[in-house]
């Protein structure tokens, strides 16, 4: 079953990949204003929005979204960075530049990868129990989320889910079924732009690691005065950083 797309704009292709509880239309300013000179094909990844009835892992859900995209600059936001770093590992031919917001290559200790994946299966139950909207109020409500303004939160957006969809993409996409792909990060060839909140330490962290492993070809940037949502807290900032990238590599 094919994800379900959004496309608009012209120019180069870009792809957006959102994070979790968010859909192909939680991407506000930052769509609008990338939209002015890319062909944007927005997805709702497996699990998310119209895309719901999918049950899909890390690696069969980027085979799904590379189907999606084609040849095309893929940019990803947490979950969805998790994903678009999946697209450029098993299919890098279709991958001209990559941007992570947020990402991480995967836990590494097994013990460890064990405990979070049974803490996102035990969130992925709670989220039956309460179902949707409740679900939602405290998601919204860590503070991972603390510097995001409510009107780019896109509740209306995220209520578009399925209890189903999310809970399925927790127990088969979260990070504790993710597997650690750091030594396969060298291998990147194409243009890589590697972010995160400045005030978002651990992905702060990360996002140094994965810049370092990944090399040459990969550029750092930190976004001031933002956190684990840097692209909707500050979109300003994350533009300001992401187009000139763009432009100077031709994306």
């Amino acid at each position: 079953m094919p994800l379900h797309a959004e496309r608009r704009g012209h120019g180069p292709c870009l792809v957006l990949v959102h994070g979790f509880t968010q859909t192909r239309r939680s991407w506000g300013p930052v769509a609008d204003a990338l939209a002015v000179d890319h062909e944007l094909i927005c997805v709702d990844a497996p699990g998310h929005g119209r895309s719901a009835g999918v049950a899909a892992g890390l690696s069969e859900g980027a085979h799904l979204i590379a189907d999606q995209g084609g040849d095309a600059t893929y940019l990803g936001y947490s979950m969805g960075a998790r994903y678009a770093l999946h697209v450029a590992l098993a299919r890098p031919e279709q991958v001209r530049g990559l941007v992570l917001l947020g990402g991480t290559a995967g836990i590494e200790d097994p013990d460890d990868r064990g405990e979070r994946h049974d803490q996102d299966v035990g969130t992925a139950a709670r989220l039956r129990d309460e179902g949707l909207e409740i679900f939602l109020e405290g998601w919204l409500r860590q503070p991972l989320f603390a510097g995001l303004p409510p009107e780019r939160a896109f509740r209306t957006e995220r209520l578009e889910n399925t209890v189903d969809g999310l809970a399925t993409s927790l127990e088969r996409a979260g990070t504790g079924s993710q597997e650690p792909s750091w030594h396969e990060l060298p291998g990147l060839s194409m243009p890589v732009l590697v972010l995160a909140g400045a005030d978002d330490r651990k992905f702060v962290a990360l996002a140094e690691r994965m810049a370092d492993a990944i090399g040459d070809s990969a550029t750092l940037a930190l976004i001031a005065g933002a956190g684990h949502a840097a692209h909707l807290e500050h979109p300003d900032r994350f533009l300001a950083i992401v187009q000139p990238w763009l432009s100077a590599h031709a994306l």
